[in-house]
């Protein structure tokens, strides 16, 4: 193609990619970060507390999903499962994954987080009454997440590129819309440079997010008086 004829092709092309980015690979994102939090703070206190049994559980479940490739878990759920009778639609099982993916991963930023907090913040409230449950809600909780604020951004902005996996097991996102285009016109160089960009733009605005957010963290956190 001539030069103009691929800038005609990118512009005609930008809302075809970027449409799906906005309706799937950002939902994706946000639905599967959000459960992988909910995962990796119960892992993270499971062993912060120290509960044998299930603190034992969480170090297998962590060891297994970190030890194993992202795109090899994908294609165990979509296409493996089918065998033993499972079968889950492309966008729930790519929720599934990348959650449980994000989740162990998160779990030890939270952990470590929660084992950064010091030891006298336990007995402090230990001594104004409180129960075990409490100081960890109200004053070890609160402080590990100003902690972990900025590795589970990173985690988030990871993710958001991570999602173009999906496409292996035909979710319809960014990554996948670009492809089709890719396989009718024969132009990989420019449409698949075009993805990047938007995906670029799209970490671009979470990493502008993430500035804000430590910013408000360390004003609250009395850092910034």
């Amino acid at each position: 193609m001539t030069g103009n004829r691929i800038l005609d092709l990118m512009i005609e092309s930008f809302g075809t990619i970027l449409i799906p980015g906005l309706t799937m690979t950002l939902p994706l994102t946000v639905i599967s970060f959000a459960i992988a939090l909910v995962i990796a703070v119960i892992t993270a206190l499971v062993q912060f507390a120290n509960i044998q049994g299930l603190k034992q559980i969480a170090r297998f479940y962590v060891w297994v999903i970190r030890g194993t490739p992202l795109l090899v878990q994908l294609f165990v759920v979509f296409y493996g499962l089918p065998n033993v009778g499972i079968l889950i639609d492309p966008f729930p099982a790519a929720v599934l994954v990348f959650s449980i993916n994000q989740g162990a991963y998160c779990s030890e930023t939270i952990r470590a987080a929660l084992e950064s907090v010091p030891a006298g913040q336990m007995e402090a409230g230990q001594c104004v009454g409180m129960s075990y449950l409490q100081i960890i809600r109200r004053i070890i909780l609160p402080q590990a997440l100003r902690t972990a604020f900025p590795p589970l951004s990173n985690s988030l902005i990871g993710l958001v590129k991570d999602t173009s996996l999906a496409a292996n097991i035909t979710v319809v996102e960014m990554f996948m819309a670009t492809q089709r285009i890719v396989a009718r016109t024969f132009e990989s160089l420019a449409l698949y440079i075009e993805v990047g960009m938007i995906y670029l733009l799209f970490c671009t605005v979470l990493t502008k997010l993430q500035r804000i957010g430590e910013k408000k963290l360390d004003f609250y956190g009395g850092k910034g008086r």
